[in-house]
């Protein structure tokens, strides 16, 4: 039985992780859906909403779950009893950083298999950042995040659309 997790920040979470997490789950027997808490971040969405949102976003997927932790991804995964590691890429930059995790994880943890998805072509320009960039500046964010969750972006920024 294959056991992945898709880790990520998912501040806020976009339609490129709903299209990772859709195709991966598609793939694999079970998904973990690991939002991290990073202390040293300042982020929009705390923890326990971001894993909130990402429930609601997954709900109707019998194989994936939704969870939170701390510290090393590679600490996580002996804990959840997951193998393998779910990234997306979006251009050759990409690639190279998470190449370079990907190996440094599997030296920790010889078990973890990084497993890159290429993301779907629509969305290669997307990110979290982005999302939060134009919100800020009152921007129309519906062609980056579902639709339940563009007005709690807005909130965020104390912007009524």
């Amino acid at each position: 039985m294959s056991k992945a997790i898709y880790p990520g920040s998912f501040d806020p979470v976009t339609f490129g992780h709903q299209d990772i997490i859709e195709r991966s789950s598609a793939v694999f027997d079970e998904l973990i859906v690991g939002v991290l808490n990073n202390s040293t971040k300042n982020s929009l969405f705390s923890v326990d909403e971001r894993v909130s949102m990402l429930k609601e976003l997954t709900k109707n997927f019998k194989n994936v779950t939704v969870d939170s932790f701390d510290g090393l991804l590679v600490d996580y995964m002996k804990e959840s009893g997951a193998t393998i590691i779910v990234r997306g890429l979006r251009a050759v930059t990409d690639f190279e950083y998470e190449l370079q995790i990907a190996q440094t994880n599997h030296v920790e943890y010889p078990k973890a298999e990084t497993i890159f998805f290429t993301t779907n072509l629509k969305f290669s320009y997307l990110s979290s950042s982005v999302v939060r960039e134009f919100a800020a500046y009152g921007g129309d964010i519906s062609k980056f995040v579902p639709k339940q969750f563009v007005d709690r972006v807005y909130e965020k920024f104390n912007i009524k659309k």
